[in-house]
């Protein structure tokens, strides 16, 4: 959430409590004998002004490369993300 929330602060987009959350699911499967989480899935949930919807995506399309935790698993973890847009006024 903190590379997501830096980088639309960046584009002048608040993500303050009641604005901005994530819902955070994973899955964790037997390999061979060992349990493994394979998974994550995040929804990002935004409550943003119409006219910042277009810079609120190009920010979600980019955050990911520059957060070190989703840097440290991916390739062994999938990470699936998406963000839900409410626009406001």
């Amino acid at each position: 959430m903190g590379t997501l929330a830096a980088v639309l602060a960046g584009k002048k987009i608040r993500t303050q409590e009641g604005i901005y959350r994530a819902e955070v699911e994973g899955d964790i499967e037997k390999v061979g004998d060992i349990l493994k989480i394979t998974q994550i899935r995040v929804t990002y949930y935004l409550k943003v002004a119409t006219e910042k919807v277009a810079e609120a995506k190009e920010a979600f399309s980019s955050y990911l490369v520059s957060c070190p935790a989703a840097q440290s698993v991916i390739g062994c973890i999938a990470i699936l993300d998406k963000l839900e847009i409410e626009k406001t006024s």
